[in-house]
């Protein structure tokens, strides 16, 4: 209820909700259904369940305004957000406008700084997987660079969909704008762990997000960074969350590969030497080391 009544306190007033309902077990659809009645602005569609991906491409096809953004149904936002970004998309004729957010978790609220180091649709591009979020969530898009530049939220993926398609509207060279205001509330829950989500699905996931980034990225100056950087991910999703998944014996087989890939991580050189180690065959001895170090942390 919080997001939708956040959506209905928006001080601009001429908008669409599209409320896609995919397949939810609970009783959003009838919450969506209520809010139809009470404000012609909100609409709700229902269909099968076909993941995020399939949840955000019906509502692009379905929309009928000039811009468009997206906002999860955890989340909220500020109540001048949608005019804050129509007003600078008028006034610097942009088809995408980004803007900071907030990251809500149990241990309060965090203002999360978006600016590009410069405003090229090349800069941000790359950005797009270094500093600046790849959400959809911040960012004001004009629907035409969906429809002109064939972008498609890709089927079957629901991890790093937005950025994927971020990326592709960006291999356009379209006209990118800043404001350096937060309105979007990010809520990220930790009841969930990686350990307890990862699975062979994830797995198998990941490795198809990367070949559809450098199907994407094919033949630009982007596309070994970014092959490299979704190894990484691979690597480190699979390291952290395998542990309900993965012997010492399997990890081995599966990533004695990723070992050159490993020494090149940004992270700490414990963690570094472990993950070496569990790639040549010590994973289980690894993962338990690095968990008590982090309970020690913790109690420190």
């Amino acid at each position: 209820m919080r997001c939708l009544d956040s959506l209905k306190a928006q001080t601009f007033k001429e908008f669409e909700v599209l409320m896609i309902d995919d397949g939810s077990p609970d009783c959003c659809g009838q919450m969506m259904d209520d809010y139809v009645k009470g404000d012609r602005r909100f609409k709700a569609f229902h269909k099968e369940n076909g993941g995020v991906s399939s949840a955000r491409q019906f509502g692009i096809d379905h929309a009928k305004g000039i811009y468009t953004i997206h906002v999860d149904p955890d989340d909220w936002v500020e109540p001048t957000m949608l005019e804050d970004l129509y007003q600078k998309a008028l006034e610097n004729d942009a088809d995408m406008v980004i803007c900071d957010f907030y990251e809500n978790t149990y241990k309060g609220q965090k203002y999360i700084k978006q600016q590009p180091s410069a405003l090229d649709h090349l800069t941000v591009q790359k950005e797009l997987f270094q500093q600046l979020h790849g959400s959809c969530c911040n960012k004001l898009v004009k629907r035409a660079c969906y429809s002109e530049g064939n972008v498609r939220f890709p089927e079957g993926v629901s991890r790093c969909e937005d950025q994927y398609v971020i990326t592709a509207i960006l291999n356009n060279d379209i006209r990118v704008s800043y404001i350096s205001k937060a309105f979007y509330h990010y809520v990220r829950c930790d009841t969930n762990s990686l350990s307890r989500a990862y699975s062979e699905q994830t797995h198998a996931q990941d490795i198809l997000l990367r070949s559809l980034f450098h199907e994407l990225l094919k033949g630009t100056s982007l596309d070994e960074y970014v092959f490299r950087q979704k190894t990484f991910t691979i690597f480190a999703s699979s390291f952290w969350g395998g542990r309900q998944l993965y012997t010492s014996k399997s990890f081995k087989r599966e990533f004695s590969s990723y070992e050159s890939v490993v020494v090149e991580m940004e992270t700490s050189l414990i963690v570094r030497c472990l993950m070496i180690l569990a790639c040549r065959g010590y994973y289980r001895l690894s993962i338990g080391l690095l968990d008590n170090l982090m309970k020690l942390k913790h109690h420190l």
